[in-house]
């Protein structure tokens, strides 16, 4: 059987019916002359990858038959489709079906109900993407505040009743049910702030009961960050499921340097046989709200919010996102705002956490979003290197962090290829093979004959996140092409109208 000539897969490649798809009915799609990059952290290999439907069916040094699609990879890196662990696409995903933000940096499964929010109900959220399916993939934890806002309602400033978590229970278990990864829990953030240890660890044994696995945004990042990873390690201790701990970093400043000390607990934890985890965002800064630096939710307390201009976020580093209050304060610092208003950060910090609030209590919706520089870059290398460490982005479809659209390459230009903190395989194992392995997937991550066909096609030398606080939606570069379940949704840079993304749910416990 003769190979098909180089000038005739350059014009196969132009044709509308490659722009519609790669896959046919006939024959199977074939990926020749690729860099093979298998997730498993293993040095690549120079070969080809055969789709049959949504399935890889072969990998190595495979021949053309007569039927096939062959899509000429050109030597560049073919990687398994990059797994977000933590991703709020779920704000928007059902009427932003293209997932633009993910898809261009080569993420074909992003895990959402992340920091205790979650769809609600889930079964109905899944029925709805089965029925208007994304281009990714799409699994769900069951959030610890959305059930508990359903439950405690507006008195949620206080620990759960007996009755309470009986029926608290019953909506984790339905949930879990519907085929929830596990709980998400999102400490830090309204009404999970005001729950017990107690209560938490009650609802993770539930969950580890019925096979699941528990996620956290811990209860600090920063003041009492050391009490809040000895809260994640008893419930991994107690419980015996998985645990880990979302988006991980030091976000003070009498932290930083200490990451060695963080690891240290995390390795004693490991040995002793908690299966404990983390993923990781590669930027040193966050975004939330104003009232996350204030733990007692009091703006008028100027002696915290000036720990929170020394230790938490420098004024030069907090950038508006969101104030509907006056909107012309978005995308200037709080410094800028302060001389705006002819007061000091602090006390523009004060007002302007008020008028956040008065906003909220009078329309219902969100009063501010900033942006906060809280990490130090040594702190984040060594955090990101841990070998149980993933990346995620913790970002959604429309945010205005970069980290929604330049996470993954950013990883892969700025800390493989420029720093040579990582080797290149090395790399894509955090984005890949590691993360399925954290969430317990058993047929993604990875290039090998009967996984799912997710794929990335990249280069290497030019992959590149050029998303800014400035101008957050831009997409990155050296991402080619992205196949999810064996169908191309971006195809040399351009988006292809195609929604194969599935719902990926936990299986049910026996």
């Amino acid at each position: 059987m003769t190979c098909l000539s180089r000038p005739f897969l350059k014009r196969l490649l132009m044709t509308t019916v490659l722009m519609a798809s790669f896959s046919t009915v006939a024959g199977e799609t074939l990926i020749t002359n690729a860099v093979i990059v298998d997730g498993t952290g293993g040095s690549s290999v120079i070969g080809s990858v055969r789709i049959a439907g949504d399935r890889i069916v072969a990998v190595g040094a495979l021949t053309p038959r007569e039927a096939d699609t062959v899509i000429d990879a050109g030597g560049l890196v073919l990687a398994p489709g990059f797994i977000d662990t933590h991703s709020h696409a779920d704000e928007r995903i059902l009427s932003q079906r293209d997932a633009g933000p993910k898809i261009t940096q080569g993420i074909t499964t992003v895990v959402v109900g992340q920091d205790g929010s979650s769809p609600y109900p889930l079964a109905t959220f899944f029925e709805a993407l089965e029925e208007t399916p994304a281009t990714v993939n799409v699994a769900a934890y069951a959030g610890h505040n959305t059930l508990r806002s359903i439950v405690l309602k507006e008195d949620f400033k206080r620990t759960a009743n007996p009755g309470q978590m009986q029926v608290l229970s019953g909506l984790l278990r339905e949930e879990l049910d519907a085929g929830a990864l596990g709980l998400s829990t999102g400490l830090e953030y309204e009404p999970g702030i005001y729950s017990s240890s107690a209560e938490v660890l009650t609802l993770a044994k539930q969950t580890a009961a019925q096979g699941g696995r528990y996620i956290s945004h811990l209860r600090s990042e920063d003041r009492w960050l050391q009490e809040s990873i000895e809260e994640i390690i008893e419930i991994g201790r107690v419980t015996g499921m998985p645990v880990k701990i979302s988006h991980i970093k030091l976000a003070m400043k009498g932290l930083w340097g200490t990451a060695p000390n963080i690891l240290q607990i995390l390795e004693a934890a490991r040995a002793e046989g908690v299966d404990i985890t983390a993923d990781i965002y590669p930027y040193i800064f966050w975004q939330a709200n104003m009232m996350v630096l204030l733990p007692e939710r009091d703006p008028l307390d100027h002696e915290a919010i000036d720990f929170v201009m020394q230790e938490l976020a420098p004024p030069a580093g907090i950038i508006f996102t969101h104030f509907p209050s006056q909107p012309e304060y978005v995308g200037k610092t709080l410094v800028e705002i302060a001389k705006l208003r002819g007061e000091t950060p602090a006390e523009a910090f004060s007002k302007l956490a008020q008028l956040s609030i008065g906003y909220e209590v009078e329309t219902g919706q969100s009063g501010d979003v900033i942006i906060g520089t809280s990490m130090n870059e040594q702190d984040l290398q060594a955090l990101m290197v841990w070998p149980h460490t993933n990346i995620c982005t913790d970002g959604g479809l429309q945010d205005r962090h970069p980290r929604g659209a330049g996470s993954f390459p950013r990883v892969l230009g700025r800390y493989v290829r420029d720093l040579q903190l990582m080797r290149l395989e090395e790399g894509i194992h955090k984005m890949t093979g590691l993360p399925a392995r954290h969430l317990g997937f058993i047929n993604r991550g990875l290039i090998k004959p009967g996984y799912q066909a997710d794929l990335v096609l990249l280069d290497p030398k030019t992959v590149a996140d050029r998303a800014t606080t400035a101008e957050p939606f831009l997409s990155s570069s050296g991402i080619t092409a992205v196949w999810v379940n064996g169908e191309a949704v971006l195809h040399k840079g351009a988006f292809v109208s195609a929604y194969p993304g599935q719902v990926i749910r936990r299986a049910a416990a026996p």
